[in-house]
């Protein structure tokens, strides 16, 4: 059995500039920055399956990094929203096994980051 994925983490130069793309780009619940940790907060996508995670700023002289992938129903309207928030596509979509579509996009700071289009017998909503 494997490890699974159990958080997220963005960390950058504006985490407050981050917190609001993420939470425009797919309407995720982001918390009031922690005291004392570079204005981390927690980012709760909310679903039924899935995982939470945070989104802040990084040490001095660290430019920052980030891990995850994030389902949509569409790529392509996810993608153009990105693209109006200041983000640009790195890999246009494309079809990988079990029909799932993939894509990655870079966000305003050029963290790289998944989309990923479940096949039509996978469900996006989790």
């Amino acid at each position: 059995m494997g490890n699974p994925v159990v958080h997220f983490e963005v960390i950058g130069k504006d985490a407050k500039a981050l917190q609001s793309f993420y939470r425009q780009a797919f309407d995720w619940e982001v918390g009031e920055p922690m005291e004392g940790l570079n204005n981390y907060a927690t980012a709760q996508p909310h679903g039924h399956v899935g995982i939470d995670g945070g989104i802040g700023g990084g040490m001095e002289g660290y430019g920052g990094h980030v891990t995850f992938y994030v389902a949509v129903p569409n790529l392509e309207e996810a993608l153009a929203k990105i693209h109006a928030l200041g983000g640009t596509t790195v890999m246009p979509p494309d079809a990988i096994p079990a029909g799932a579509r993939i894509a990655l996009f870079a966000d305003p700071e050029g963290h790289v980051v998944g989309l990923v289009q479940p096949g039509p017998n996978e469900g996006v909503n989790r």
